[in-house]
C-alpha cells in the first residue's frame, strides 16, 4: 500500500476513534504515524480530541459535509483550498473588513446579490483570484500583477508584507513604475522595492519614476 493511501487511513482512523496519540494506533498503522511531522500529528491530535467531544449530531453533520466535499469536482477543490489557504494569511484587520462586506453583501436583495455576482463572475480568472490578496491588495491587482506573476514562493510573504506596508499613492506610483519596466527587469525591480525600508520607500520610487 502506497505511503500517501496509508497517511489517509491513518487521519480517518484518528478522527473516527478520538484517539488521543499515536501510541493508540492500530499495529499496521505505527509505522505510517512515524511519516509524520511532529507538528502534522499534533494537530491531527488535536482533531481527534475535539471529534471525542462531539455529539452525535454534530459528527453526522461533520460527515455530511465531508461528503459533499468529497463530491465536488477535483478543480472546486482545489479553488476553495486556495480560498482558504488565501484567507489565513489575510492580516486580522483584513479579515474584520471582509467579515463586515460578507454581511452586508447578506443585507442586499436577491436581485442586487446576483447581479454583483454576476459582474465578478465576469472579470478575468487572474483578477477574481487577485482578490484573495484581500481588500487592499485585491483592488490593486490587476496592475502590480506583472510584479506579483513569478514570485518565489519564499519571497511571496515578504512581498506582501512589503505592499500592505505601502501607502495607496505609493502602491500607485509602484504601478506605474511596474509597466514601465521591461519583463526581465521586474525581478531586479521586486528585489530592490523588498531591500528598501519602509521610511526610505516613498523616496526611492519618486527617484526611480523621474529616471
Amino acid at each position: 500500500m502506497r505511503r500517501r493511501h496509508r497517511a489517509a487511513l491513518l487521519v480517518g482512523a484518528l478522527l473516527a476513534g478520538g484517539w488521543a496519540g499515536a501510541q493508540a494506533l492500530p499495529d499496521d498503522l505505527q509505522d505510517v504515524a512515524a511519516l509524520l511531522q511532529p507538528l502534522q500529528r499534533a494537530a491531527l491530535q488535536t482533531h481527534a480530541r475535539i471529534w471525542s467531544t462531539w455529539s452525535a449530531a454534530q459528527r453526522a453533520a461533520f460527515t455530511a459535509r465531508a461528503d459533499a466535499w468529497d463530491r465536488l469536482p477535483p478543480s472546486e477543490r482545489g479553488e476553495r483550498r486556495a480560498d482558504w489557504q488565501a484567507w489565513r494569511e489575510l492580516p486580522q484587520d483584513e479579515q474584520a473588513r471582509v467579515r463586515a462586506a460578507a454581511a452586508q453583501y447578506a443585507a442586499m436583495d436577491v436581485t442586487t446579490r446576483q447581479a454583483l455576482r454576476t459582474e465578478f463572475d465576469t472579470l478575468d480568472l487572474s483578477e477574481r483570484h487577485g482578490w484573495r490578496l484581500g481588500p487592499v491588495l485585491g483592488a490593486d491587482y490587476p496592475r502590480l500583477q506583472p510584479l506579483l506573476a513569478q514570485v518565489p514562493p519564499d519571497e511571496r510573504v515578504d512581498l506582501l508584507r512589503t505592499l500592505r506596508a505601502m501607502t495607496a499613492e505609493d502602491r500607485d506610483r509602484l504601478a506605474v513604475l511596474v509597466q514601465r519596466t521591461p519583463p526581465q527587469s521586474r525581478e531586479a525591480l521586486r528585489r530592490d522595492l523588498m531591500s528598501t525600508s519602509d521610511a526610505n520607500r516613498a523616496a526611492w520610487l519618486m527617484l526611480r519614476l523621474e529616471r
